[in-house]
């Protein structure tokens, strides 16, 4: 499993997703469903650094050793997820029963129109939180995603649903770029969605106790929080089988303020926090974590970033 998650190629590429595709447009989601065996028995056999690492991971939250079904099993649930992607941008939301917890809360915020951050992670299914951007036509969801590092994916997406790419911020951007595109956009009263488990390669990590270790995460979402002066929310959307999504949102502040003297214990303070609530629905959802390559180690194979002064802070999403 050495090297950074970054240097892994896309899983499956523009060959894999195009089948997936075709069969859920093609057939009824109950029949597509069987296709999910053997697409994920082949990437079962051929990716064995997303195998090892599903293995570790499962071991960490079920606090046992786990058995090759199991691990199938986790691989089968982010085919799943990604067939689900499909219907979700094509079809909407009809064929599924989306439950919401904290929505209003959410609305409260938009109603502020300063915009909002929402937080994710990737752990159950981003996708299904374009339902917010659905039911509240009013309200703009921009979302930053990194088109370079999946090529195949954003294709979809494009193709599907040409609005919503039209949304995507490209991650893949400087870090100034960034932030204008979400400050304009929050200027707008839009809501914008970003993840904010994953270290980007060169990009300044902090660590934070989850699962039984430290594992290093990035501060860019928090400075970028910072910067903004929004209200910030942690999103979960939550795969509970069958054709079951659970959104949940979770205030974090009105505004994220990391003063200059203090900026090293108010980063650790939010990622802290950031971390134990995923860990929260981590368990609740084990089968729902999509960090295929050893998450506890991945600063160790990232270029070193040196901390950035307090009047320099480096952003990256």
């Amino acid at each position: 499993m050495s090297g950074h998650w970054q240097s892994r190629p896309e899983g499956g590429g523009r060959f894999a997703l195009w089948l997936i595709r075709s069969i859920a447009l093609l057939c009824g989601r109950r029949f597509a469903r069987l296709f999910l065996y053997p697409i994920t028995a082949y990437f079962y056999l051929r990716r064995a650094p997303e195998r090892e690492a599903s293995r570790q991971y499962l071991q960490r939250v079920l606090g046992r050793p786990v058995s090759w079904r199991e691990v199938f099993c986790h691989l089968h649930r982010f085919a799943a997820i990604t067939m689900d992607r499909v219907y979700l941008l094509a079809r909407g939301e009809s064929a599924f029963e989306i439950e919401s917890i904290g929505l209003d809360l959410l609305d409260e915020k938009i109603a502020l129109g300063r915009g909002v951050m929402l937080l994710g992670s990737h752990h159950g299914s981003f996708e299904a939180l374009r339902a917010v951007g659905a039911r509240r036509p009013d309200t703009s969801l921009r979302v930053v995603l990194d088109k370079q590092k999946t090529p195949a994916m954003t294709e979809m997406l494009e193709a599907l649903a040409p609005e919503v790419g039209a949304s995507v911020i490209d991650a893949s951007q400087g870090g100034t770029s960034i932030a204008l595109a979400l400050s304009e956009a929050c200027q707008a009263g839009a809501v914008v969605a970003l993840l904010a488990d994953r270290g980007r390669d060169h990009e300044t990590l902090r660590h934070a106790p989850f699962l039984g270790s430290p594992a290093p995460f990035p501060v860019g979402p928090w400075l970028l929080a910072h910067t903004l002066q929004v209200p910030v929310m942690l999103c979960f959307g939550l795969y509970l089988g069958g054709n079951r999504y659970r959104l949940v949102f979770e205030p974090v502040a009105d505004q994220v303020n990391i003063p200059r003297g203090q900026r090293g214990p108010a980063l650790d303070a939010l990622i802290t926090h950031y971390a134990a609530r995923l860990e929260h629905y981590v368990h609740l959802a084990p089968y729902n974590w999509f960090n295929f390559y050893d998450f506890w180690q991945q600063d160790l194979h990232a270029h070193a970033v040196p901390e950035p002064a307090a009047g320099g802070e480096r952003v990256s999403a």
